[in-house]
């Protein structure tokens, strides 16, 4: 097995972006232009990279080498943006790298492309990126061209080199599991368990009981072989089910209206542990979302856009809207969940003054709605892309 937090060192000991290999602080797939860059890295290191695994490592300041670290990114779906806009698109695989000096909600985004042996192009235009576009690398420079493009195997032996070097072994799995016990403190319940005599899985959480139902909250789930974390959440209510092949995470989220409220089941991952040494990581989206009286949404909208007024415009706030300011991304994310209009542009533009508070609570709010609302909407267009076929 590849030591992914070691695989990371390595590519950045690297004199350099190249040919198999990039770096970017953050990426972003919320915009047409943000897919659009996003596709064109994948498409030219598929190109560029005949037999051999090529890496967009994400995180990374890019004049000092730093790392930065990003947000954990638990999007399954991503695969469907690739199929969706490229053809002959490359298999990839997008993993969370925990590393030991970033905070414990940032990691290292690794993006790995696999050998396709066939030339990638777009299929359809995207944001300035036309129809049939062929990008490649050239040393550390995305080249494009609409003409015939030849594939080369440049790259293969370096690679081999590179990933042989990231070997795990007995040490660094020992290491990860007591790194791993010593971030998180006693009552987040701290455990492991290996599976098929061959992977080691560490996971913790803040256990609590509603009903008879046992849920944990500011889970953590790590595969320490490769040092990969399956799952991050800092406030959703988590259900963990474990048998000796399978290590099962049900997501659910709080939603509240006045009196009205319930755990709704958001989404359930099955790590399922093979023999061959391989594992399946398969998601199945549950989300449907409540329906609440119009009349008194419509009054909810109306109070969370007179406070976001007021922390626009920095009119002084009393004791009682303060502890308001918390739920205002959740309960924006009620109206936009029942189709109150501009909802979801009144949620957005409250970022910024969300981020520069000194309480936090309220962004990390804000980055867990708008992680829901990106669920929604990308397991939409796979209804949709499905549909189409």
């Amino acid at each position: 097995m590849i030591n992914k937090r070691l695989l990371i060192k390595n590519l950045l000991a690297q004199t350099d972006e190249n040919s198999f290999y990039d770096k970017k602080q953050k990426i972003s797939l919320d915009s047409k232009e943000g897919k659009a860059k996003f596709l064109k890295h994948v498409c030219a290191l598929s190109n560029s990279n005949l037999d051999n695994n090529s890496y967009l490592v994400i995180g990374i300041e890019d004049e000092f080498n730093k790392i930065k670290g990003v947000d954990f990114f638990d999007d399954s779906k991503i695969q469907n943006l690739i199929n969706s806009y490229l053809e002959n698109p490359p298999k990839i695989n997008y993993e969370n790298i925990a590393f030991p000096k970033l905070p414990r909600h940032k990691v290292v985004g690794l993006i790995t492309i696999h050998p396709n042996n066939k030339v990638t192009t777009l299929k359809k235009t995207i944001w300035k990126y036309v129809k049939g576009l062929v990008f490649y690398r050239r040393g550390s420079n995305s080249m494009s061209t609409l003409g015939k493009f030849e594939l080369k195997s440049t790259n293969k032996e370096i690679v081999a080199s590179i990933e042989k070097n990231a070997s795990n072994n007995i040490q660094l799995t020992l290491d990860g599991v007591f790194h791993f016990f010593k971030r998180h403190s006693k009552e987040y319940h701290p455990k492991y368990k290996v599976f098929n005599e061959q992977f080691v899985l560490c996971w913790a959480g803040k256990q609590k009981k509603v009903g008879e139902k046992l849920f944990y909250s500011r889970v953590d789930i790590e595969l320490i072989n490769e040092q990969v974390r399956l799952f991050y959440s800092v406030l959703d209510e988590v259900k963990i089910e474990i048998n000796h092949r399978s290590f099962i995470i049900t997501e659910y989220i709080y939603l509240q209206l006045k009196n009205v409220f319930d755990y709704y089941p958001l989404e359930k991952t099955i790590i399922h542990f093979k023999d061959n040494g391989k594992l399946d990581i398969v998601s199945e989206f549950l989300f449907n979302p409540p329906q609440f009286d119009k009349a008194e949404l419509l009054h909810l909208y109306n109070s969370c856009n007179a406070l976001s007024t007021k922390l626009k415009k920095e009119i002084s706030i009393s004791k009682k809207e303060q502890k308001e300011i918390k739920d205002l991304p959740t309960n924006y994310l009620l109206c936009v969940l029942n189709k109150i209009p501009n909802a979801l542009k009144n949620l957005d533009e409250l970022a910024p003054y969300l981020k520069n508070r000194n309480n936090k609570l309220a962004y990390i709010k804000y980055k867990e709605a708008i992680r829901v609302l990106r669920k929604i909407r990308n397991q939409h267009e796979e209804n949709e892309h499905r549909k189409s076929i």
